[in-house]
């Protein structure tokens, strides 16, 4: 585990709506979705600042943790100031994953979360991830496999089925909940729709009233609203993914808008770029300078998304080197405009 993060405090949410994942107090409904190359640790952080009831690693693979690979082996790390934190695993090999969920354990993670559901076809197509939907008995086996390995909870997240005409969620639900796994988490959509079309959130109501476990849903949930009507359908949790990245602070005008009933005022420009510094100086006090800064990239578009002149200033910001001089310029950015709201929505 890596430590030497300041402490960060939970949002005080001014609802009921918690869950328990096994011996897990989840304290609100909130949830980061596992996104490889984007939810490292730095935005993890951050997003559990921010309002995020719990969270989740990138996707890690099962196979190249027992082969020790370093790549692999930093993706399982994580700050105590996380929790609760799940740390994802993906495979097809039971006995692989047993290992891999083995070793994992000493780091203590709140959970460990099975990826049933990854479309992308360098998985899918080898049974991996939304692959498995395709053999449900082997899908077991590997949950069994898991669940059995480790006494940290066990969660699954997958998707309606591998396409339209093999829909099979209401059995793989009830499958999930026989292993043993302590909660689902279902993306509406099936493997072949990746993220295509409209994800059908009338099956979230349907799974609900047959499994016992929570339920958490995910798809197409871009705002406060989006929340709220999920939440609607019954499940016990709403994974956020996509939104998220685009918009920094969905969590905590989420937890306003359920908390209240209205929205919350977005952040002020200055106060976007402050929350940009931060989350760029925490990323290269995790990463080092050179990946911190080179990987931070990808969150500039979320942070100055419709800001005046902002495709300039990114453009700008990708030619820096070294951390200074990116503060300096967004400094200097923040200073030349007017302190006014901009829509984060």
């Amino acid at each position: 585990m890596v430590h030497g993060a300041d402490p960060v405090p939970s949002f005080q949410l001014r609802t009921s709506k918690m869950f328990w994942i096994g011996n897990v107090k989840i304290q609100n409904p909130l949830v980061l979705a596992p996104m490889e190359e984007i939810t490292d640790i730095p935005f993890r952080v951050l997003s559990r600042r921010r309002g995020a009831g719990f969270v989740i690693t990138e996707f890690t693979s099962g196979e190249a943790l027992i082969r020790n690979i370093p790549k692999t082996l930093r993706k399982i790390r994580f700050l105590d100031a996380e929790r609760p934190v799940a740390v994802q695993l993906f495979g097809s090999k039971p006995d692989v994953m047993a290992e891999a969920a083995r070793i994992i354990a000493p780091s203590k993670p709140d959970v460990i979360d099975i990826n049933c559901g990854c479309w992308n076809k360098n998985h899918a197509l080898r049974g991996e991830g939304a692959g498995l939907l395709r053999d449900p008995d082997l899908m077991e086996r590997v949950i069994r496999a898991v669940v059995a390995a480790v006494d940290i909870p066990v969660t699954v997240k997958t998707r309606l089925g591998w396409d339209a005409r093999d829909i099979r969620i209401l059995d793989i639900a009830r499958m999930v909940e026989q292993t043993g796994a302590k909660a689902l988490s279902l993306h509406c959509r099936t493997r072949c729709q990746g993220y295509k079309g409209q994800a059908q959130w009338q099956w979230l109501e349907q799974v609900k009233r047959i499994i016992s476990i929570p339920l958490i849903g995910n798809g197409d949930v871009k705002t406060p609203q989006a929340v709220q009507d999920m939440l609607a359908t019954g499940c016990d949790g709403v994974m956020i993914g996509r939104a998220a990245l685009s918009n920094p602070w969905i969590f905590r005008e989420t937890l306003h808008y359920l908390a209240t009933g209205q929205a919350l005022p977005p952040p002020l420009l200055q106060q976007r770029v402050a929350d940009c510094i931060e989350h760029l100086c925490l990323a290269v006090r995790v990463r080092g300078m050179n990946e911190g800064i080179v990987r931070f990239r990808k969150y500039y578009a979320g942070y100055l998304r419709d800001l005046p002149h902002a495709a300039k200033l990114r453009i700008e910001l990708m030619a820096y080197k070294e951390l200074q001089p990116i503060i300096d310029r967004l400094r200097l950015f923040a200073e030349s405009q007017p302190a006014v709201c901009l829509s984060t929505s």
